[in-house]
This record gives structure tokens, sequence and C-alpha cells, in this order.
């Protein structure tokens, strides 16, 4: 403490030296909580950065405000972050007495005070006591209780206050300033308890926003499956109904050939008989005739060729009538329970319907099954197996098919 502070130096590798101003050395000394010189006990933070000791316990209440107090102090271990560079600073049971004092920062305060107060005149105070507005040259310097409000002594001999009850204006003064003090006291827990209670609803509100998309992406996956439920479903149906028209459709094109075969036979025949009218020579006529006539009359028949009886074309028994698959649908709500079956039963079950549908030929004309329809569910809730249940109702109505025979 030889050397004034003004005059410490740094310096560097390149031998420059740079001056250190008070101005400059005071702004190294602001805590960035409190915009204050350092008060000590000054504390390091395990990230070199300096508090005030109050100002770091107040951090810690403000960020742990449930945690158990004494005397004002936490005593239990908790965290809080550093307002500087917001690294995250944990204490142990100590709390913030548990900090090491930054000695160094603490001396070189001591040094820049008492070289200001060295190198700067404390500057006088001047204790203004305000004047009385109605007698302007007496100080106020009592106080009317009946009317709460503090006068001068004219006031109370001669004034408006003549007849009101008074006190010293140093007791009224103390009086107040406790009220003050104890009303700020509350108001400040209150906040710390209201920082709490907001900290726990933003918490919430993260967990609400959270649960809903997880929620939403659930019920998503439940539609998606029962899409694919609906997709099979209508797969298969479409299927039926495809192997029944190209069976059809093959039949009729196989009769159309044999009929062709048959037309074309005809024309050849016809064809021989007019040559044959052509012929002069009786004898010759007679011999080609007889032949001929045999030719004529199997031609004439078409008893080994099969008919298509009427409304073989017909595919109307392949009709679907889903108005209570879609009033079981429109009911789709989200459980009461968490209740669900297995999704292999589910599976299992709908692998039941393949077998419906059975097609068989038989003499040349095709023969369907008859497959009865599913009542439809009554309810159907959000879970897999229902949406199943719903699926598996979606069965076509058929009705027997008139086959061709033979005559």
């Amino acid at each position: 403490m030889s050397k004034p502070i003004d005059s410490i130096k740094l310096i560097s590798t390149r031998h420059d030296v740079t001056p250190i101003t008070m101005e400059n050395l005071e702004k190294q000394l602001i805590c960035p909580i409190c915009l204050e010189m350092f008060t000590k006990p000054v504390v390091i933070l395990p990230c070199q950065h300096n508090l005030c000791r109050k100002c770091a316990n107040d951090v810690f209440q403000a960020s742990n405000p449930y945690l158990p107090t004494r005397s004002g102090s936490l005593t239990s271990g908790g965290r809080f972050r550093c307002p500087s560079c917001r690294h995250e600073v944990v204490l142990d049971r100590h709390g913030v007495y548990g900090l090491q004092r930054n000695l160094l920062v603490e001396n070189i305060i001591d040094m820049f005070k008492q070289e200001s107060s060295s190198s700067k005149p404390a500057p006088e105070r001047k204790e203004e006591t305000p004047m009385c507005d109605v007698h302007e040259d007496e100080k106020i310097n009592i106080y009317c209780v009946t009317h709460g409000v503090p006068t001068c002594s004219m006031c109370k001999v001669f004034g408006a206050h003549k007849d009101c009850e008074v006190a010293p204006i140093s007791s009224i003064y103390e009086t107040k300033k406790t009220e003050l003090s104890d009303g700020i006291a509350m108001m400040v827990g209150n906040n710390d308890r209201m920082q709490g209670i907001i900290s726990q609803l933003e918490e919430a509100c993260r967990a609400i926003e959270e649960n809903g998309r997880r929620q939403k992406t659930l019920v998503c996956e439940k539609f998606d499956h029962l899409y694919s439920i609906l997709e099979d479903k209508k797969r298969q149906m479409s299927q039926k109904v495809t192997a029944e028209q190209e069976e059809k459709v093959n039949y009729i094109q196989g009769l159309t050939r044999k009929y062709g075969d048959h037309l074309e036979e005809s024309c050849k025949i016809v064809e021989l008989g007019i040559q044959t009218m052509e012929e002069p020579e009786m004898a010759l006529f007679l011999q080609n005739t007889k032949p001929l006539l045999k030719k004529i009359a199997e031609a004439s028949t078409t008893t080994h060729l099969d008919k298509v009886e009427r409304g073989y074309e017909n595919m109307d028994h392949y009709s679907v009538n889903f108005k209570k698959e879609g009033k079981a649908l429109r009911t789709i709500d989200f459980a009461l329970d968490d209740d669900d079956e297995d999704e292999e039963d589910e599976d299992a079950e709908g692998g039941t319907e393949e077998g419906e549908g059975a097609q068989t030929v038989s003499g040349g004309a095709a023969v369907t099954a008859t497959s009865s329809q599913p009542s439809a569910p009554q309810q159907i809730s959000s879970s897999p197996s229902a949406a199943k249940s719903a699926a598996s109702t979606l069965s076509d109505n058929r009705q027997t098919t008139p086959k061709p025979g033979a005559e």
C-alpha cells in the first residue's frame, strides 16, 4: 500500500506499460447483481466470477424458493446459475457460506476506497428539513396522529391541528419505518413464492404440450392401423369380385369360340350343298346327297353347346351395405379404460374371412358359394381391437348365381 492504486501498471511480455485508471478499476469492481461496488464478504464462484455474498444468497433463494431456511439464509444444498456466464453452481449443505471468499478482490476494494477517500474530499451532506406550507418559516417537527400527516408546532398551537393528537416525529418515523420494512420483507417473500409458482406453472405447461403431442401421435397410429385394416378388407373383397368376373368372362369367351367353330362348319356345309345342287348328273347327285343331308342334320342341332341362362352376366350379388358399419365408425371415441386386447389375436380373427366366396365349376357352368353378412358391432372404441371388429363387419352379401346348363 506504499503506492497509490492509480499508479499500478500492467507490464506485458513486450514491456508495454498500460496504466489502470480509477474509473477502469471501479468498473471491474461492480457486482453484476446489485450493480454497486462489491460488498464484503466477496465470494468467488467455480466459474471464477465474483459476487457479493448477500447477492449470491438472494439469487440462490430465488432459484430455490422451497428449500428450508434458517434465519433468512439457506442451510441446505442447492444450485443456481452464475448471472454472468449462466454456469450452474452446485452448493453443499452450507449453501452460499460454503463458497470461498475472494480476499484479493476484498483487498483491492479496501485500497480503492482508501485512495478515493484520500484523493477526493467527502462532500458535506446537508440535511434539508421540509418547511411548513402554512407557516413558511417553521420546520415540520411534529406528526398529527389524527390526520396522519407531518406538520409544524405553529399549526398545533394556532393552526388547523390545534385540536388534534400529535406525537414526536422521530417516534412516528421509527414506527412507520418498521412497518415499511416489514411490508417490504413480506412482499419480497411473496415475490419469491410467486416466482416458484410461476416456474411450476411453466413446467406444467411444457409437460402438457409434450403429453398432448405424444397422445396425438398415438391417436394417429391407431387410425393408421384402422386404415390398413380397411384397405386389406377392400383388397380382399375386390379380389373376390375380380375372380368371378374373370371366371365368367373366360367361360363366355370359350363358349363364343365353340359357337364360332360351329358357325364356320355350318357355312362350309352350306357351300358344299350349293355345289351339290349344281351337279347335272342325277346318279352322282344322289350319291353325294345322302352324306350331305346327314351333315346338315348334325349341323342343325346345337344341343351339344351350352346355353347361357338369363342374368348370368349380373354381378349384383356382390352388393354391399355399410350403413351399420358407418354408424359404428361414427361412434368412435376415446376409451374409458386402458385395457387393450392382443393385436395378434385380432389379426388371426381377420384371417378367417379369407376362405369365404370360394367358387367351383361343374358341367361347364360356374357356381358361386353363398356367404352370410355378419352383424355390425354396437360400439367402437379407439383401441385396435374395436377397429378390427368394425372392419371385420365389412363383408359382402352374396347370392347363388344362375349357371348355364346343357340342353
